[in-house]
Order: C-alpha cells, then sequence, then structure tokens
C-alpha cells in the first residue's frame, strides 16, 4: 500500500499489526465480519496478530484466515510488541490496537491507530497513536479506503 501525504511525505506500508483482544476480539472472540475484513486486506497488505491469548481462543479464532499468528509471553508484553514491529521494519508497519502494552508498538510503527472498542482503550495507546478511531470497523475503513488517511494526516 502507497501513500504520499501532504506534509508528511510517502509511505509504503507491508505490514499491518494487529491486537487480539480489545482490538479485533471481544472476551477471545473475534468480532463480527471482520474474517472477510481480513481476508480482502490479506490481498492488499501482509497481516500479523500479537496476543498473549489469555483465552486460549485466539487459534481457533483465526483459523483459515491469511495471518501470521505471534504470541507473546508474559511480562514486558509492550516491549515485545514494539520489538515485532522492529523485526518487521517499523517503517513499513501499520498498527492497530487498544490496551497499555499496545502504546510502544504504537509509538514504533509508521503509522499506529488507536481503536476505541467495548474493552475500553488505554490513554497511553491514544497518547501514542497517530490516528484514533472509534472502532475497529472504522480502522478496518482506512485500509479500505485509504484516501481516510491521507485526509486525516495531511498537514
Amino acid at each position: 500500500m502507497q501513500l504520499s501525504i501532504p506534509g508528511v511525505g510517502d509511505l509504503e506500508v507491508k505490514h499491518l499489526v494487529l491486537d487480539f483482544n480489545g482490538t479485533i476480539a471481544r472476551d477471545g472472540q473475534l468480532l463480527s465480519n471482520l474474517d472477510q475484513t481480513l481476508q480482502k486486506l490479506a490481498e492488499k497488505i501482509t497481516i500479523h496478530i500479537l496476543t498473549a491469548d489469555t483465552g486460549g481462543t485466539v487459534r481457533h479464532e483465526l483459523a483459515g484466515l491469511p495471518c501470521t499468528l505471534h504470541i507473546i509471553t508474559a511480562g514486558s508484553e509492550a516491549e515485545q510488541k514494539a520489538a515485532y514491529i522492529r523485526q518487521l521494519g517499523a517503517d513499513q508497519t501499520i498498527c492497530f490496537g487498544n490496551g497499555a502494552n499496545d502504546c510502544l508498538m504504537l509509538q514504533e510503527a509508521r503509522l499506529g491507530v488507536a481503536v476505541l472498542e467495548g474493552e475500553g482503550t488505554a490513554v497511553s495507546a491514544v497518547n501514542h497513536a497517530d490516528i484514533v478511531c472509534r472502532s475497529i470497523y472504522d480502522a478496518m475503513g482506512l485500509l479500505m479506503v485509504p484516501q481516510r488517511i491521507i485526509a486525516t494526516m495531511r498537514r
């Protein structure tokens, strides 16, 4: 995905990194219709899911979906997520998250999006994001219609 944002510059985004619980899932269950959206987005961008999988449901919920799953270990979750972004290439990565343990990855990525969903959103996630969306559906819409990113980020 290529974007040219006035006052910001050119972005070439190759990776979408998504937090699982609180961002694309509630109580361990993938939110409605996101499977279809993930299928469509996977045609444009490589999708990665990061989670501690506290509820043990992520493998079942993502079965058959075109994404890479990375389960982080307990302790220093924020640092593990940020390290994953650096490993992918932060300058080519967009991240969506909602929790305090997402704040470093949102800051590290070329574009960080804080998502306001039913589990709530940590103020630190909002403070480290470039864009805040009122739902995961609105956030996914940014990628489906990239001109929305340009309109939001232009200076």
